[in-house]
């Protein structure tokens, strides 16, 4: 047996893995691609927002910016840490309270 600490590490070591593998695509499927924002997509509501809260242009830093840099050219190797370090939190605190339970 793995125990409630061995559980949560478990846990989230997959979390942080399955996180960083699956950034891209889910990029991809919300609308921010290598050829820009797909029109029509979850992508395009949030850049018609970010620009109407701007006025009228997307502000350089902002999520929908970073997002979109995230979609044209991969996930950069500090955002695969704090992706990591943040999933592997949740996945831990998941798996030591599933543990908790048995």
């Amino acid at each position: 047996m793995l125990g409630k600490v061995g559980v949560a590490a478990a846990a989230g070591a997959i979390t942080a893995a399955a996180a960083i593998a699956a950034a891209p695509v889910v990029l991809g499927v919300v609308g921010f691609t290598s050829a820009g924002i797909a029109s029509g997509s979850v992508a395009a509501s949030m850049m018609s927002a970010a620009a109407v809260a701007n006025g009228g242009g997307v502000a350089a830093g902002s999520l929908v910016a970073l997002l979109q840099s995230a979609g044209a050219v991969g996930v950069s190797a500090g955002a695969k840490v704090v992706l990591a370090i943040g999933s592997a939190l949740v996945g831990s605190i998941f798996g030591a309270k599933t543990a908790g339970d048995k």
